[in-house]
């Protein structure tokens, strides 16, 4: 069974500061090509703040990016998995909760963001890999 910990190794983790703005958050956004951002104090989690919530809370509402706070739009106490969590665990949550990026941590420590795109990535990987075991089989019990 696929865990958490087998995605998330290797990755980037990219995180704000409560005190920046939605416009910090955004750049940072952009810059490194990821649809949300975990927000810790004192490197504690405390939110996260995604491209639905720069639509929701931002620019639907016609607030100032650069004067708005990270904390006044973003999504508080987001739900979190532990390393171990396996891959259908994660699935059914960001099913349950219509969401596409889950923090991960590690004794209250966050470690790690796992998207709903590194899910995907992975299970084509691993189709494509049945696929690839399917032709063999053919090819050699054809001939």
């Amino acid at each position: 069974m696929e865990r958490v910990c087998d995605l998330i190794k290797g990755h980037n983790l990219y995180e704000i500061t409560e005190d920046k703005t939605v416009l910090d958050a955004a750049r940072l956004m952009v810059e490194n090509n990821i649809g949300a951002v975990p927000v810790v104090h004192g490197g504690t989690l405390i939110g996260i703040f995604s491209e639905r919530d720069v639509l929701k809370r931002v620019v639907a509402e016609k607030r100032d990016p650069a004067a708005t706070k990270i904390t006044e739009v973003m999504t508080r106490s987001p739900i979190t998995v532990e390393p171990s969590e396996s891959l259908d665990n994660c699935r059914v949550l960001m099913k349950q909760h219509n969401f596409r990026h889950l923090p991960v941590c590690e004794q209250g420590k966050l470690i790690g963001l796992l998207s709903l795109r590194d899910i995907m990535l992975h299970d084509l990987v691993e189709k494509d890999g049945e696929v690839e075991m399917m032709r063999a089989y053919i090819r050699t019990n054809v001939s």
